[in-house]
């Protein structure tokens, strides 16, 4: 029963992702606001299917967590469920993307339009420079930035050290950074098939303010993250 609910899903999600994605390629000519929106809408059908035929419900905890206007936003990632989710949670979010992902069909044409950061993992010191060039450029035009800092996702439970990434995108933005806890792994597979229903819970926590040292930064986000992910495990 739960391979055929995953499969049911997986028609439905990338079923209406051909749909609207395609309907929508006039949009992807206008203004970047016509693709948010279409991304949005899309959310907003394809959560409640999520609902009905995986039996997994949504819950964001901590929205007053979030500052006003540009902000680096660091979560855990545990399935490729955040990846689209953090579009509709967020009010308009820049996410930091492997290279690879801008080249798929409908995902990536919407991905570059929408004016996220892709990265090539092996640029090396280039990719980096490049990196904290364009978050910069995303938290002075007032979005947020998001970043997955264990840089893959894990497994409930896993705690790896963060990818130093993180710190130089910290220490260059001058904004506050706020840390992210979610249990979408104990629901869903790495690819959102079905592990068992439940609530995926998302969890904006206190923000880290600008002015910490590299060492500090990185073990208080490091903290914050993990001990609350694995308290959200016992929910």
């Amino acid at each position: 029963m739960t391979t055929l609910r995953s499969l049911l899903f997986y028609i439905y999600m990338y079923g209406l992702m051909i749909i609207v994605g395609l309907g929508g390629i006039p949009l992807i000519l206008g203004p970047r606001s016509w693709s948010r929106g279409l991304l949005k809408f899309y959310l907003k059908l394809l959560w409640p299917g999520l609902a009905v035929i995986s039996g997994v419900k949504i819950e964001v905890r901590g929205r007053e967590n979030l500052p006003a206007g540009g902000a680096l936003i660091a979560s855990k990632h545990q399935s490729m469920w955040e990846t689209l989710a953090f579009w509709g949670i967020l009010p308009d979010p820049a996410i930091i993307l492997k290279k690879s992902l801008i080249y798929m069909p409908i995902f990536g044409w919407y991905a570059v339009k929408l004016g996220n950061i892709s990265i090539d993992r092996k640029g090396g010191s280039k990719t980096l420079r490049k990196m904290l060039k364009d978050a910069a450029q995303r938290g002075q035009e007032g979005r947020q930035v998001l970043i997955f800092p264990e840089g893959t996702r894990v497994e409930p439970g896993e705690n790896p050290e963060l990818k130093p990434g993180i710190a130089g995108l910290y220490q260059s933005m001058g904004v506050p950074c706020v840390p992210v806890a979610l249990n979408s792994g104990v629901y869903l597979k790495n690819y959102c098939g079905l592990k068992k229903p439940g609530t995926i819970i998302v969890e904006f926590l206190e923000p880290i303010e600008p002015g910490l040292d590299k060492a500090n930064f990185m073990r208080t986000l490091h903290e914050r993250i993990s001990t609350a992910s694995d308290r959200l495990l016992k929910d």
